[in-house]
């Protein structure tokens, strides 16, 4: 059985999620000068999003079967989450899709700022765009000032 790769999963669905909800004129805008607070609106919204963690309903794969073989190989994952979250309740007990579930969560805030800086890079000719438009507007109000 092959390893299953949270990280990259997820950045799938993470870079999936944004750009179905935000155009690309949004996604530059937002990377250009709200990175930090939209990092974190986003990091709230896809805690609970189902397609990203699955943390709303309890499950990413709705499959028992396809969450054991996601943790399958990945139980170093697990431990580090279950140590982050305080291991407040056995997730063990709660069986594979809360361990599935668990781990997404714990990468979750990584991956995220793993995407954005990706998607600064993918993105970079629209930021400048982006920018490029509030200098001209700026430099626009100088000149109606002047006037």
């Amino acid at each position: 059985m092959e390893r299953y790769d949270y990280w990259e999963e997820m950045a799938k669905d993470i870079r999936a999620y944004i750009e179905e909800d935000y155009s690309t004129e949004e996604i530059a805008e937002k990377l250009a000068y709200e990175r930090d607070d939209w990092e974190t609106e986003l990091y709230d919204d896809m805690m609970v999003a189902d397609s990203v963690t699955g943390n709303a309903s309890g499950s990413y794969t709705f499959n028992t079967w396809r969450a054991e073989e996601n943790i399958c190989h990945n139980l170093d994952l697990l431990g580090e989450a279950i140590e982050e979250f305080g291991g407040e309740f056995d997730v063990l007990k709660e069986g594979a899709e809360t361990c599935d579930v668990t781990i997404r969560c714990y990468l979750l805030n990584e991956v995220l700022n793993e995407v954005l800086d990706e998607m600064e890079s993918d993105y970079e000719e629209e930021i400048e765009k982006v920018r490029n438009g509030e200098e001209e507007d700026e430099e626009e109000d100088e000149e109606d000032e002047d006037e």
